[in-house]
């Protein structure tokens, strides 16, 4: 039997709109969340290298902390954008859970209500307050600034999320090397995806506001070039995919990279692809694919990156 949620109308537009002046306060508020169920699992799991065992992911429904270890067992938080509800579930006690209503709320709210919930099935735990990455942080628990939630501009990001990760998923198959998943990062509400050429890296200035600088250092311990979907925020209003390489190339800024609506960003440090230029494509694939092929190519070749030994044809593996 096939299950419909007969609330949620049908959703056709595969790259929908996204005008930030529309859904900014929501987006705002919506990124502190992420943050507070990113902590949670940024608590309770070992360190992986680059940070990788903090990300959420995408799902059909919505984002995922994926399982979180909790003593002998373990326990998983997930958005919900269909229902629009924040699920927490563990496998303790026939599967106990706990749900949050996603609805406009303040971010203590949201952060008391969490923080009880995981107290109440058992899996409690302590998370540094101070929002990450951001300006001017207000702690989780004394945000009473931000408390929107428009339910439709959060599926419409979401539903850019679901396009952007299997066009990400695709992009990163071409590539052998070591390869990070396709992951959201919290701290700047990103969706990303990261290839390596094996070399490290020169020492990383730091200087992110309100993130350590050893993390941001073993982040970058070794050479990248990472691509991304970002929604925007108050002083750059404008969704975006993006690509970077550290260190930065030589001649990489005057690279030619595809397509024509493709520009280099100084404020950034790098190339970056209107996300509506993409939307209004006659072949939006095509049009991303070119951007992450032509940006990911310029840092490569000008970094001087073993691509024969990196990259493979899709779908097949690479024989010796």
């Amino acid at each position: 039997m096939i299950e419909q949620t007969p609330s949620v109308q049908s959703f056709d537009d595969t790259w929908p709109e996204l005008p930030f002046k529309e859904w900014g306060d929501t987006c705002a508020t919506l990124h502190l969340w992420t943050q507070i169920v990113g902590k949670v699992r940024l608590a309770c799991t070992p360190w992986t290298n680059h940070s990788w065992h903090v990300p959420l992911y995408v799902t059909a429904r919505g984002l995922t902390s994926s399982l979180i270890p909790h003593g002998r067992g373990a326990f998983q938080i997930d958005f919900d954008f269909v229902e629009h509800e924040l699920r927490v579930s563990t496998n303790s006690g026939g599967g106990r859970a706990a749900r949050l209503a996603l609805e406009p709320r303040t971010v203590a709210s949201f952060y008391a209500e969490l923080m009880g919930a995981l107290d109440e099935l058992g899996v409690g735990v302590e998370i540094d307050p101070l929002p990450t990455e951001l300006p001017d942080p207000i702690p989780f628990p004394d945000d009473t600034v931000h408390a929107s939630y428009d339910g439709e501009y959060v599926r419409r990001w979401w539903h850019i999320l679901i396009q952007s990760h299997r066009v990400f998923h695709a992009f990163r198959a071409r590539f052998i090397g070591k390869n990070s998943p396709v992951h959201l990062f919290w701290g700047g509400l990103d969706l990303a995806v990261t290839r390596f050429s094996g070399r490290t890296a020169p020492r990383h200035p730091g200087g992110i506001p309100h993130l350590a600088d050893w993390i941001t250092r073993e982040a970058y311990s070794h050479e990248v070039s990472s691509a991304g979907f970002w929604p925007g925020n108050a002083d750059a209003p404008n969704p975006i995919f993006y690509c970077y390489a550290y260190p930065t190339p030589e001649g990489f800024k005057d690279a030619k990279v595809e397509p024509e609506a493709a520009f280099w960003y100084d404020d950034l440090g790098e190339f970056v692809l209107p996300y509506d230029a993409v939307r209004q494509a006659d072949d939006p694939d095509s049009a991303l694919n070119a951007f992450l092929d032509s940006s990911y190519v310029a840092a490569a070749d000008l970094a001087g990156w073993d691509r024969g030994a990196l990259e493979a044809p899709p779908g097949f593996p690479k024989s010796s």
